[in-house]
């Protein structure tokens, strides 16, 4: 037997016969544990691969929750994904009141700002006065630093009205100047 016997432990000098095998049992079933592994990974190459089969593996379909967090999680999305549950709830987190008149609009990732547009002056001064208690509500739910500004719209101007004496084509009274 020119051959070196695999790792085996020494034995000491104050083991008895019982330990020793114990020790023995030990070493041989790791080596049979690794010999199992080789072959079937051989196995699985002649075959092409992974087989469906009745435990559990990589492959299996998941629940739509569990699939829908994973995708999140790989891609990077979680903060976005915070920010939009914060729009779904946002009459949860302003209060009724508040929600009524004023609305999320959008979400600066990079600058970490919060868009809301109000439906007329007085709410968009209101919630300016709100703003640094309500980033810190925010950033209490989502997280600290999500939020660093909520940016206050106030409303938004009458919607043109397109009349009789209109020039067609024309885009309004900016467009004689150039």
């Amino acid at each position: 037997m020119s051959e070196e016997q695999p790792d085996l432990p020494r034995p000491s000098p104050e083991l008895s016969g019982v330990d020793l095998a114990r020790q023995a049992l030990v070493a041989a079933k790791e080596q049979a544990r690794a010999r199992g592994a080789a072959a079937q990974q051989k196995k699985q190459a002649r075959r092409g691969g992974l087989r469906s089969g009745a435990r559990a593996d990589g492959r299996d379909p998941l629940p739509l929750g569990a699939a829908i967090n994973r995708l999140i999680t790989e891609r990077g999305w979680e903060t976005p994904a915070a920010v939009g549950g914060v729009m779904g709830r946002w009459p949860q987190l302003v209060g009724p009141e508040v929600a009524q008149h004023c609305e999320p609009q959008k979400y600066d990732e990079d600058a970490r700002v919060l868009t809301v547009q109000c439906d007329s002056t007085a709410w968009a001064t209101q919630l300016r006065l709100l703003a640094p208690t309500l980033v810190a509500r925010l950033n209490e739910d989502l997280g600290h630093g999500t939020v660093k500004m909520i940016k206050v719209l106030g409303p938004g101007g009458p919607a043109r009205r397109y009349g009789s004496l209109r020039a067609p084509g024309s885009k309004g009274p900016g467009d004689t100047y150039g």
